[in-house]
């Protein structure tokens, strides 16, 4: 019997095609990648496999996507947009051995963000750094419809972003903070 083919680790698949994200934020691909890998460290360990894409965009592409997708005719902060069927807490597990599993797409409006950021006295970073990690969560099968859910989900989001120093997101006027 054969090995695997070799496990290569999580990749990230970024896109920026609105700009001012990196006008407004150098070292932006760093940020997003490290967030997007601190999240899969800190949730799913053993999900080595894996790909997911993250769009930073304007709020006017992300109003199209939440109206078409959500029937919400309103830019948003984050959306994700699952490839596979994921359940909270439970490893995803790829359809063929060796071949990297799809989690999904994130898309992230920066207009919104950057004015999140600024009435909440976040830097942009972090705010970012945040919101990658709350889409990444989503795309392992966490959600906040549910308060229980919501409790859970963004208790591990404050550990996955202490580890990387960013402080609680939700420390800041006692609210949630995405819809996505």
């Amino acid at each position: 019997m054969t090995d695997p083919l070799p496990h290569s680790g999580p990749t990230v698949a970024l896109d920026i095609p609105y700009q001012a994200w990196l006008g407004a934020l150098p070292g932006v691909e760093n940020a997003v990648e490290g967030a997007v890998l601190a999240c899969l460290r800190g949730a799913c360990p053993d999900l080595l496999e894996v790909e997911i894409s993250v769009v930073l965009v304007d709020d006017a592409t992300q109003r199209i996507l939440n109206e078409t997708w959500r029937d919400k005719d309103r830019p948003t902060n984050v959306l994700s947009f699952p490839a596979t069927d994921t359940v909270a807490g439970a490893l995803p597990q790829p359809e063929f051995p060796g071949v990297p599993l799809t989690l999904g797409d994130i898309s992230i409006a920066f207009e919104t963000v950057k004015t999140e950021a600024q009435e909440q006295g976040k830097s942009l970073n972090d705010h970012l750094v945040h919101l990658v990690v709350h889409g990444v969560l989503h795309l392992l099968g966490y959600d906040h419809v549910v308060e229980t859910d919501a409790a859970a989900m963004e208790a591990l989001e404050i550990a996955i972003l202490s580890g990387i120093g960013v402080t609680d997101p939700y420390n800041v006027n006692n609210e949630r903070e995405s819809e996505g």
